[in-house]
Parts: structure tokens; C-alpha cells; sequence
């Protein structure tokens, strides 16, 4: 009884992940009642094809009001607790330093991310057993790197704008001016620290109220999708399900631990205080949902602020290690449905090409496939070939949403500790 008080908010997702199942799977077999495909590819097209049904907008309203509570808290929180972290440091060259570490760790990881995905489809060869369907329409359009684009869009035209669509790089860039400029005035500019300081701490209590309504999150998106493509669908994709998520298990629970050790970081320690965030990523499909309670949990882990406000938010862009690894999975998945064999060349290529293009897509909607479907056209594989996927990705979303949150966790203490930050 003492286990499940301290750990009641993981008990509740918990309950709400069961409860989503049981729901959407009623609520699946009221909305497709008589409904008897002739074939599996028929199957697919119309569990992709088919939007979200009326009937289920009751359970994917208790998800979007959540996120949407997420969302608001994202900005202000990691505004005011890396303003603040940034003058109560006072060195801005310490900066330059944490964020030349910072994405030295970011390149390492995302390179380790892509070759297990190479890896693992390369061993098991998922793809063989996908059921083509030479009718699937193209799902997403493709979206090619714009460095241009890229690097002026990191200065904000109008940082109220950025903070309204959560664009988390733009509002870093503004926070390194506007703390420099704080730090400058002396006297005048501690009226402003102590305000966000405030905030910083009020935000995290709101945070802490938001919370409470996560289990009903994962309900209502456990049972919208559910409810929309059924359980029967992962049937004929059981071969690729389990090697993705054997991928990630390996990633999360081997690959991870063994950066810690290099870096003397208490994983085990560390993934404990993670699991309710990793949970929430795993229920909502959002790895930015579980952003808030990531900040408290690396705060006990004893992160100090400046890193975690500093490091955290950068890896939503820069370190979606599950994500990544599910870019050159699928992409080599798609390519061995079809027959398409790619030599070792074109792979060792392909995982160069995502270690660009896998940047600062993070706040385009389905941002993976978008790449995915990139690579598709510039292999020469038939880029609606996605849609053999499309019909399980909610699924694999899930699990590469937790590791995302558990990468960037590790990420913010390595750092932390490189820096001697961290006891």
C-alpha cells in the first residue's frame, strides 16, 4: 500500500492505459460493426484512410485538453528557468562550453540511434513479412532540409509568437540576449531574476495541477486510436512491432546504462524518477507532454537548473533518440517490402543524410514520417510504401515517445556531470 501512495500518479496512467484498451476495443467493434474486408491490404487502406470517427471524439477531447494544458506550460517554464539559470551563473563563456558538450553528446547518440535501427532491421528483416498494396496513397508529403531556412528561423521575428507555438529554439536564442542584457544592468536587472524566479516556481506547481489529469489523457488517446484502427490490424504486423520495440528496449535498457557508467550517472536511480514522464510519453504519443514533469524529476535527480533549462529543451530538436531510430528502421523496412535492396553504401549514406535532416523537425506533425518519406525518394523506393507503415505508427509513436523522454533525461545528466555539476 506504501508503494502504490508514493507512486499513485503511475498507478492511475497505469489504469488509464487498461482502460483505454478495453474502451477503444468496444468502442472499435460498435463503429465497424459488419464491416468484413475482402482482403488485408483492404484492411489497412481503410484503417488509414478513416479519420477520426464522431463517435470517438469524446475519448480524444480528455487528450487534447491536456496537451494543450502541456503546451502552455512549455514556454513560460523553460523561459524563466533558463533566464534565470544563465544570470545566477553569470559566465556566459560556462555556456558556450555546456552547449559545445551538449551537442558533441547529441551528435554521439543520434549516430548510436541510427545504426541500431540499421542494425536490428538488418537482422531481422521486419520488412519481408509487410503486405504490400500497390493502391496506398501517399500518406505525407515529402519535406527536403532547408539550412537556410533552418538557421534563420532560430531568431525570432517576434518571440511572443515563439513562445505561442512552443518553437523552443527561437525562444533559447532570445533567452541568451535577453540574459546577457540582464546580467548587464546590475542593480535594475535583479528585479526582473527575482520576478521569473518566481514564475519558474509557480509554473512548476502548475505543472504539478496538470498532472492530475494525465491518466485521463492516456485514456482518451489509448482509446481514440483504438477505437479507430482496432487491435486485429497489429496481427500482420507482429514481426516488425516486436523488433522495433526490442530495438528500443536494448536502447533504453542497455545502451543507456552503459553511457551512464561511462559517465559515473546512477541510470537506475534516474530511470526511476523518470518513469512517470516516460509513462505520459508513452500514453499521449507526446514526448513534449512529458516535458514539465521531466524538468521536476532531473531537479531531484540534482540537475542544476541552467543545464537542464539549457539542455532539455535543445534535445527536443536535437536528441529524439527514438525517433531516430525509427527513421532508418522504416525506411529500410519499406525498401525490403518492396524488394528493394540497398547496399551498405546506400545505408552508411542514408544514416549521414538523417544525421542532418533529422534536426529541427520537431515541431512539424508527424515530423518522423515526414523524413521518412525524404528518404523513400531519394533511394529510389516507392514513397507510398508509407502507408504500409502509417497503419501501426500510432503504436511504434508510443514507444519512441517514452525513449525520447529517457534519452534526453540521460542527455541533461551526462552533461551535468561532465560539467561537475552533478554529485
Amino acid at each position: 500500500m506504501d508503494w502504490i501512495k508514493r507512486n499513485a500518479l503511475t498507478v492511475w496512467i497505469l489504469i488509464g492505459l487498461i482502460a483505454g484498451l478495453i474502451a477503444g476495443s468496444i468502442a472499435h467493434g460498435m463503429i465497424w460493426d459488419g464491416y468484413h474486408p475482402e482482403n488485408y491490404s483492404e484492411l489497412i487502406q481503410d484503417s488509414i484512410s478513416k479519420r477520426i470517427p464522431s463517435e470517438l471524439k469524446g475519448f480524444s477531447i480528455f487528450s487534447g485538453i491536456f496537451l494543450n494544458l502541456v503546451k502552455v506550460i512549455v514556454a513560460p517554464l523553460v523561459f524563466s528557468l533558463l533566464l534565470v539559470g544563465l544570470v545566477k551563473t553569470g559566465n556566459f563563456k560556462t555556456m558556450g562550453r555546456i552547449g559545445l558538450k551538449t551537442m558533441i553528446y547529441f551528435t554521439g547518440a543520434t549516430l548510436i540511434a541510427l545504426s541500431m535501427g540499421l542494425i536490428i532491421v538488418n537482422i531481422f528483416e521486419p520488412g519481408t513479412t509487410l503486405h504490400i498494396t500497390e493502391s496506398a496513397e501517399k500518406v505525407v508529403s515529402t519535406k527536403s532540409f532547408d539550412a537556410y531556412s533552418f538557421f534563420l528561423d532560430l531568431f525570432p521575428k517576434n518571440i511572443i509568437d515563439a513562445m505561442a507555438h512552443n518553437m523552443i529554439l527561437p525562444i533559447i536564442v532570445f533567452v541568451l540576449f535577453f540574459a546577457a542584457a540582464v546580467a548587464a544592468v546590475g542593480e535594475k536587472g535583479k528585479i526582473v531574476l527575482e520576478f521569473f524566479d518566481a514564475v519558474s516556481h509557480i509554473m512548476l506547481k502548475v505543472t504539478s495541477y496538470v498532472m492530475y489529469f494525465a491518466p485521463l489523457a492516456v485514456f482518451g488517446a489509448v482509446a481514440a486510436v483504438i477505437g479507430q484502427y482496432g487491435l486485429g490490424i497489429l496481427g500482420g504486423y507482429v514481426n516488425l512491432i516486436l523488433c522495433f520495440f526490442g530495438g528500443l528496449a536494448i536502447f533504453v535498457f542497455g545502451v543507456l546504462p552503459l553511457i551512464c557508467m561511462c559517465f559515473r550517472v546512477n541510470y537506475w536511480r534516474l530511470l526511476g524518477l523518470i518513469r512517470e514522464p516516460m509513462l505520459i510519453a508513452f500514453g499521449t504519443s507526446s514526448s513534449e507532454a512529458a516535458m514539465p514533469k521531466t524538468i521536476n524529476a532531473l531537479e531531484k535527480f540534482g540537475c542544476p537548473d541552467r543545464i537542464i533549462g539549457f539542455v532539455l529543451p535543445l534535445g527536443y530538436s536535437f536528441n529524439l533518440d527514438g525517433s531516430i531510430m525509427y527513421m532508418t528502421f522504416a525506411t529500410v523496412s519499406i525498401a525490403q517490402a518492396y524488394g528493394h535492396d540497398l547496399t551498405l553504401g546506400q545505408q552508411l549514406t542514408m544514416m549521414l543524410m538523417l544525421l542532418v535532416t533529422s534536426k529541427g523537425l520537431a515541431g512539424v506533425p508527424r515530423a518522423s514520417l515526414v523524413v521518412i518519406a525524404g528518404m523513400l525518394d531519394a533511394f529510389g523506393i516507392p514513397a507510398e510504401g508509407l502507408a504500409i507503415i502509417i497503419a501501426v505508427d500510432w503504436l511504434l509513436d508510443m514507444g519512441r515517445s517514452a525513449t525520447n523522454v529517457a534519452g534526453n533525461a540521460v542527455a541533461t545528466a551526462v552533461v551535468s556531470k561532465w560539467e561537475k555539476a552533478l554529485p
